[in-house]
């Protein structure tokens, strides 16, 4: 029997043998209390992580933008002299001083990538029900900290946007959508994305961009070219994406989480596989049981991942890389540390 197999770019392998179709439930039809039952469990495992550490975390690195008078109060010793409400202080005859708390409504933007590579995962889960999860995660992060959750779902265009707002059952809403909304098409345009996230979100905003970010060449916006055997590397979006990577980060808080799997950096060995690139249709052939091309594949992703980083350093983007097969819990603590720290060094 014939099973699908993706690599980058939205590229599947169809062979015989032993390897297991990637589970993806939201390409089965579902009924509303399948659907229900599947982001409950999702909203279930992430609210204990959020719960225990991350809420805690986002709000240390996700500031607000100013500082709000709230009331004043006797003066204590180590108080910032500068605080000293004198007006206060003359008509009391005794000091006070101003005490300030953080304007922190923010809005939360999550621009997630729904292109047809979304629906490879060589374990139990697929890159798009990854990103639900850290959908998940990051939403109710946001809304335990009184801040508003916004979605905007893309692949070639864009395909859905969910204005922001608070709630429990709008972030349930944002996770379904991650999770079952059907996209009209298969490739990707991150440029168009971003260009819809400047249009409508006016004011200065926190926005993640979930993605694999790969798909096919592209040169100038033209055409993909043709996918060689013997290269098996796909150029990765955000090349193509620079400037307006650069420009959505000037107006907002850009952090970029790349989702990906195993069997995108490195080919397993199963013989001759025939290749069917998801987004494309177009087809190809490449024999993985060469030991070689294994390992000038690996080399090639791996380049391609450290090029990936570089370019976000250049457009001032914090960046992380989680994976189906590992768990994502700790990546995500720790990045938000690494940030935190950051951050307090100025």
């Amino acid at each position: 029997m014939s099973v699908i197999y993706h690599l980058p770019g939205g590229i599947q392998a169809a062979f015989c043998g032993g390897f297991r179709t990637p589970h993806s439930a939201f390409r089965i039809r579902m009924i509303p209390r399948e659907i229900l039952k599947k982001i409950r469990q999702i909203e279930l495992r992430t609210n204990r992580l959020v719960s225990e550490s991350l809420a805690g975390q986002y709000h240390s690195v996700f500031k607000g933008q100013g500082m709000n008078f709230d009331e004043v109060r006797e003066y204590q010793p180590g108080d910032e002299v500068r605080t000293i409400d004198w007006n206060v202080t003359a008509r009391m005859n005794h000091p006070f001083v101003k005490k300030f708390v953080e304007e922190r409504e923010l809005t939360l933007m999550l621009v997630v990538d729904l292109s047809g590579s979304g629906l490879f995962g060589s374990k139990e889960q697929s890159k798009r029900e990854l990103a639900a999860e850290i959908a998940s995660v990051l939403a109710f992060s946001a809304i335990r900290n009184n801040d508003k959750v916004g979605l905007i779902l893309f692949t070639d265009e864009v395909e859905k946007f969910i204005p922001p707002r608070k709630g429990r059952r709008h972030v349930l809403r944002v996770i379904r959508e991650v999770l079952f909304f059907e996209p009209k098409r298969q490739g990707t345009d991150l440029n168009g994305a971003l260009e819809f996230l400047l249009r409508v979100t006016s004011h200065r905003a926190i926005a993640v961009i979930i993605s694999d970010f790969i798909g096919g060449p592209t040169v100038s916006g033209g055409p993909r070219r043709r996918v060689q055997p013997q290269i098996m590397l796909l150029e990765s979006l955000a090349q193509a994406s620079f400037t307006m990577l650069r420009q959505a980060n000037r107006r907002h808080d850009v952090v970029a989480v790349q989702i990906a799997d195993r069997y995108e950096l490195e080919l397993p060995a199963l013989g001759r596989l025939v290749l069917n690139d998801a987004e494309t249709g177009e087809v190809i052939e490449v024999n993985t049981g060469d030991e070689r091309k294994r390992a000038a594949f690996a080399e090639r992703q791996a380049r391609a991942q450290a090029d990936l980083a570089k370019l976000f350093r250049s457009a001032g983007i914090d960046a992380i890389q989680l994976r189906t097969d590992q768990p994502y819990g700790v990546a995500l603590g720790r990045f938000f540390e690494t940030r935190e720290r950051r951050r307090l060094r100025g």
